[in-house]
């Protein structure tokens, strides 16, 4: 499913010539145009086993610009299997350009009012979705799961230069899992929430670990402050780094993910929070665009 390869990137930047850091932008997003990133390594694990378990359909979750809905939407249509997605809250028309992929992609798209949603994987909720929609391999919101962790795991054995951090974004946690567990001695990564109010995340990240290796490590953490009010929500001073950083590096970073942990290095480099001389790799985990395009997301 892959047609593309990642590569490093470093960013030349005099705000990082001050600090003594150097930012290196490990590009996942080119491995799959379909499939950028973290989701393609999320679901590599997960469609094998709904293959091997002779599934013909897949039923997962997310939100109206859920990239891991539409990764769904195009590994389900590139592999034979039907989709479902479950989204949270009402329809909204005309579908934004996340759903508007899934469905042209054959996806199946359901809505779920909010107070169901948060109930998603209980046993009623999917018993009930099995009533309705038969026999299918459910991947969880996010794509999250002890397979997905694995999947996420590989990456750091992908970085060829040395390094001391790696920066994620996090959503579900199940990146930040897997790269935290595959990372070797005296290397730490940190993880930047795009959800207000997320500190419930370091559990689900200890959980996800737990059931991936059977362990959790001490070499990670998340940083909470740089949500800019929610999921895909944007403030004024996450648009002014996001318009600086594409005048500068001619990349357009989505605001929903990949912007809001650069905005949220920048700013703890600028205060002191890396030693001079630090190594970090900043996993671009979803699509960005080159100027003059507009990202998705």
């Amino acid at each position: 499913m892959l047609e593309g390869h990642t590569r490093l990137e470093e960013l030349h930047d005099r705000r990082l010539a001050r600090s003594g850091v150097r930012v290196l932008l490990l590009r996942d997003d080119l491995l799959s145009a379909d499939c950028p990133g973290n989701k393609w390594r999320k679901l590599k694990y997960n469609l094998a086993r709904a293959v091997e378990e002779g599934h013909d359909t897949l039923l997962t979750f997310g939100g109206a610009y859920s990239n891991h809905v539409r990764a769904v939407a195009a590994a389900g249509r590139r592999l034979g299997l039907s989709t479902i997605g479950v989204i949270r809250g009402e329809e909204h028309l005309p579908l934004n350009d996340v759903l508007a992929f899934a469905a042209e992609r054959g996806m199946r798209l359901v809505y779920m009012d909010r107070a169901t949603y948060r109930l998603k994987h209980s046993p009623a909720v999917i018993d009930a979705l099995r009533q309705w929609f038969g026999r299918f391999h459910l991947l969880p919101e996010g794509g999250s799961n002890e397979l997905a962790v694995r999947g996420c795991a590989e990456l750091p054995a992908e970085i060829t230069v040395p390094f001391d951090v790696v920066c994620v974004p996090v959503g579900t946690g199940g990146t930040l899992a897997g790269v935290a567990g595959g990372l070797g001695p005296g290397r730490r990564a940190l993880g930047f929430a795009v959800l207000k109010g997320a500190q419930f995340l370091a559990e689900e990240v200890t959980s996800l670990q737990r059931a991936a290796f059977g362990a959790v490590p001490d070499n990670w953490e998340i940083v909470y402050d740089f949500h800019a009010g929610g999921y895909a929500r944007r403030n004024a001073e996450l648009d002014a780094f996001l318009s600086d950083f594409a005048d500068r590096h001619h990349l357009l970073l989505d605001h929903v993910y990949v912007g809001k942990m650069m905005w949220g290095l920048f700013t703890l480099i600028q205060r002191g929070f890396f030693p001079p001389g630090t190594r970090v790799v900043a996993v671009v985990t979803g699509p960005v665009g080159e100027a003059g395009q507009k990202p998705r997301g």
